[in-house]
């Protein structure tokens, strides 16, 4: 743990120590200056600590939330000075967990960072090879929900100070979009929609970043938030829809329904003519439907391997298991301070996404049994040693209670 440390001969060193709430098991820092607490609570992190050391905004945030409150920043209560030192030693293992968690949100870049690699190198191979059709086994539709819940995520996280989880979907933003130029090359995804979706890119990332740096205005993020929750509602259901064409009837009914719902619901909330839990439902519906088109970007791909499986070698086993890692990685974390949407999507990517797929490579002989059983039993040993760490950690009896207070709340 670090202390904010003052130029000498300006303010006397201030003292800070950890305090423990024993009633609610709960980690709160406390600093004997408001003052300074304050603004080491707004302080940022380096891209290169964030990289290298894993070293997390998220320690002054450690009070779980409930489910319904995923969307809310984590307070920092400076109110508890009372605790002793008997009650420091007793959650020494909470205290540690902390610190392992964060590490493991930071490592997490480094798998998500290559990712898209063996794809991308797959891909160009294919293409100078002239071999376009083997492209059409990454399905552009899947490649953009996923890329727009990235996005929507990174809004997310950036409103909630998670400095890793922000590196992370920049990088899920970054390298899902050099995939989708690759299949526009292989004429694999209509031009038009291409060109649009570059420029809601662009737009996402100079939003999103000016806002990191405290460089955006107030009514500009709104107007932001606004539009990331209409294009998630709208998107959804019709990305879900086209899924399934020619299965079902090619149509935008979906899409036009949920856009005209979504533009009302957000009118209606802008005028006040929502109620309290009304607005906050609209407010949370946002991150919940990026996280949503994030993981349907798994069900697109699982349903274009049952359709066409002979394409299923155009996939990279490789990439597969970097986002079973890469998720992996975010789970302990997301189950530590309780943030129930977090932990869902990571969760479903790497069953889905990450074990699902290579459940179907192994089904077509794409990979070999050994691997997909190291990768079924890694992945096994690891939710279940985390769920044990963490029930261990908060002192409790039962995984289940850990469990209960993701879903439900403390």
């Amino acid at each position: 743990m670090s202390c904010l440390l003052l130029p000498p001969g300006k303010v006397p060193l201030q003292i800070c120590r950890p305090s423990y709430c024993s009633y609610s098991r709960r980690l709160e820092f406390v600093f004997c200056s408001q003052l300074y607490s304050k603004r080491t609570t707004h302080e940022k992190l380096s891209l290169k600590e964030v990289l290298i050391f894993g070293l997390s905004v998220c320690h002054y945030r450690l009070k779980p939330i409930p489910a319904l409150n995923s969307g809310e920043i984590h307070p920092t209560n400076q109110e508890n000075r009372t605790q002793e030192s008997s009650t420091l030693r007793r959650d020494e293992n909470l205290e540690q967990w902390d610190s392992v968690t964060a590490k493991f949100a930071g490592a997490a870049n480094v798998p998500f960072l290559l990712l898209q690699l063996p794809q991308i190198i797959l891909n160009t191979r294919n293409l100078l090879s002239g071999n376009k059709s083997a492209l059409l086994a990454v399905p552009w539709l899947g490649m953009f929900t996923g890329l727009l819940g990235n996005l929507s995520l990174m809004s997310y996280f950036i409103k909630k100070k998670e400095t890793e989880a922000v590196v992370v979907q920049t990088l899920g933003v970054v390298s899902m979009y050099v995939v989708m130029l690759q299949l526009a090359m292989a004429e694999a995804m209509p031009l038009p929609h291409f060109i649009a979706t570059s420029l809601v890119i662009a737009s996402g990332l100079i939003v999103n970043f000016m806002k990191y740096f405290n460089l955006l205005n107030l009514e500009i993020w709104r107007v932001w938030e606004d539009f990331i929750l209409i294009a998630g509602l709208s998107a959804l259901p019709q990305v879900m829809w086209s899924t399934f064409v020619p299965y079902v009837p090619n149509t935008i009914l979906p899409g036009v329904i949920s856009f005209s719902t979504a533009v009302l619901a957000v009118l209606m909330a802008r005028m006040g003519k929502l109620s309290d839990q009304g607005t906050k439902f609209l407010g949370s519906a946002s991150s919940w439907c990026a996280t949503l088109l994030f993981m349907w970007m798994a069900v697109a791909q699982m349903w274009t391997n049952l359709l066409n499986p002979d394409n299923i070698r155009g996939l990279s086993a490789v990439t597969m298991l970097l986002a079973m890692i890469g998720n992996g990685f975010m789970i302990p974390r997301a189950l530590f301070i309780r943030d129930f949407m977090w932990f869902t999507g990571s969760s479903w990517g790497c069953i889905f996404y990450g074990l699902g797929n290579l459940v179907c490579m192994y089904c077509f002989n794409s990979i070999s049994k050994e691997f997909f059983l190291a990768a079924t039993l890694g992945f096994i040993a690891w939710i279940g040693v985390t769920i044990w760490r963490d029930t261990r950690a908060y002192g409790y009896s039962s995984p289940f209670t850990s469990l209960k207070e993701l879903v439900f709340g403390p």
